[in-house]
């Protein structure tokens, strides 16, 4: 089923090989017709994650980066609509030579390429690859053929690993294995067997299931891995270890470890366990809802990255999740027990006001202040109204017709929306900046130039910066041309710091960003 855990699942196999001596790289394959997660819905999708070379992709690849602690390109990523993409053009281009194109074998045929181009790219001994969506739909059927096909032509090369769910039907008190015995003869039907089980459930698997799931599954036994519910995602590749997957893995591809290096994760994940002291971070959003549930995985990175952070500074942080149309019509009441507030990337007019309503409290309460990207923008718009007396200050993504647009759309942005070129088209990747000597910003990372990634179409007008200079807006960061404003700070401020870039892309459990850490410590030095 969805959301079962397969990134994490695949990004902790790659952390326990890279732990046992071999380099490794992820890819991820997603069944969707999109050619890249760019212009998905969040609540329909989960965030938008950006490569170091300017690829928009889904979160799982964010996950193999911070697991693995190495940077997943754009030849790492394939979608329905990118693989067929590439088909059609070849096929135009005539490098079929004149045959009859077919969506078999031609189709699975492109993804096999795919992977070996992104593999030899990366120099890795082992590729994971997880297939998006579950056993049994269409949509990815492809995929597993491209899977079959590699196991036939290289079967010690290939290994099959299946991760399913076991339900605990609350009135009945006992784990069934029978989803999973269908979900595999599912996968059967497609011509492949799993070399593993990956067993999740909210409990251990014990013997009997394992035994169960053996005989009619045909996995040996001891290829059963129980992947029960943790804490932390953090814990999962100590728990695979417990059952030694890394060494069985080895053993199907006839390898010894080279060494055992999990001592450094193990530390870090004691130190994420850490229960208290505690700190409240609130995020003001708008892509929590999906019916009556709320979906955190729309701001996954940045929610990593303050866990990151607290690990570091030796805290908890307990997130609130706060929906910025709720404060628009409430007030800021909800704000108020509040240690930290954090308003991260989003788009649109919806909840605008909430958060700039949110921000004005953050500023004049001085409670600790980091706006991502859009909360960067929303930032200076509130400073802009409030503090530079620019009345109706505001964003040309929000009303194009007023006379402070403070946030205004770049000049070749607006031909590119004039054409309609939507997807992958907007600031994308990592980029340099410069940092203001002396501003707290530049301190933080004891630097003057950083590279960060981006994801974003509108900038800081540099038609008003002196006026907002001139009242206490700091340009922290900018482009090295000086064109464009990539961070802003309050001097007078325990930290309230914007940024147009992403560092929460960046983060990493073992090398937390600076930002994040400092953000956490002065939350903790500030608690009410």
């Amino acid at each position: 089923m969805s959301g079962v855990g397969k990134g994490v699942a695949a990004s902790s196999i790659g952390k326990i090989l890279q732990a046992r001596g071999y380099s490794v790289t992820a890819i991820k394959i997603d069944p969707y017709v999109n050619v890249d997660a760019g212009t998905m819905n969040p609540t329909e999708h989960g965030e938008v994650f950006v490569t170091e070379d300017g690829d928009e992709t889904d979160q799982d690849i964010g996950n193999y980066e911070r697991f693995l602690n190495v940077d997943i390109m754009r030849d790492n990523y394939m979608t329905t609509g990118r693989v067929y993409q590439s088909v059609i053009q070849k096929e135009r281009n005539l490098d079929y030579n004149g045959q009859c194109v077919e969506v078999v074998p031609h189709i699975p045929q492109e993804v096999i390429r795919r992977i070996k181009k992104a593999s030899a790219k990366a120099k890795a001994d082992f590729t994971i690859i997880e297939i998006g969506g579950t056993v049994g739909e269409y949509q990815n059927i492809l995929f597993l053929e491209a899977a079959r096909m590699m196991k036939n032509e290289t079967p010690d090369m290939v290994k099959v690993v299946m991760v399913s769910y076991l339900p605990i039907p609350l009135n009945v008190g006992e784990m069934k294995t029978k989803p999973t015995q269908y979900a595999v003869r599912t996968l059967n039907s497609a011509g492949i067997q799993p070399d593993f089980l990956l067993c999740r459930a909210e409990q251990p698997l014990d013997k009997k299931r394992k035994e169960k799931l053996h005989i009619f599954c045909s996995i040996p036994v001891d290829h059963v891995i129980s992947a029960p519910d943790v804490d932390s995602i953090y814990q999962i590749p100590i728990n695979f270890e417990k059952e030694k997957l890394s060494l069985k893995l080895l053993d199907e591809f006839k390898l010894k470890a080279r060494k055992k290096n999990l001592e450094d994760w193990r530390a870090m994940a004691r130190r994420a366990a850490i229960q208290k002291p505690e700190v409240a971070i609130g995020v003001v959003g708008k892509y929590f809802a999906t019916g009556d549930f709320t979906l955190s995985d729309s701001y996954i990175s940045v929610i990593e990255a303050v866990k990151h952070a607290a690990a570091d500074n030796k805290v908890k942080a307990n997130l609130v999740w706060l929906d910025a149309e709720e404060i628009e019509k409430k007030g800021t009441g909800v704000l108020k027990d509040l240690d930290g507030i954090i308003i991260p990337q989003g788009w649109g007019s919806r909840g605008s006001e909430g958060k700039i309503k949110a921000i004005k409290y953050a500023r004049e309460k001085k409670v600790p202040y980091f706006g991502l990207c859009y909360g960067m923008q929303m930032a200076v718009i509130e400073f802009a109204r409030n503090v530079a007396k620019m009345k109706g200050a505001n964003s040309e993504e929000i009303n194009a017709k007023i006379a402070y647009p403070v946030i205004h759309i770049m000049p070749e942005q607006q031909e590119l929306l004039k054409q309609k070129q939507y997807g992958g088209t907007i600031r994308l990747g990592a980029w340099p900046c410069k940092l203001k000597k002396g501003s707290r910003i530049q301190e933080i990372y004891n630097k003057t130039r950083v590279s960060e990634r981006h994801r974003h179409r509108y900038e800081v007008n540099n038609k008003f910066r002196s006026r907002l200079e001139k009242k206490g807006l700091v340009i922290a960061g900018t482009s090295p041309d000086n064109q464009l404003v990539e961070a802003i700070e309050i001097s007078d401020h325990p930290f309230f710091i914007g940024t147009q870039f992403h560092p929460e892309y960046k983060s990493r459990p073992l090398a937390p960003h600076p930002l994040f850490v400092e953000f956490i410590k002065v939350c903790l030095a500030t608690k009410l």
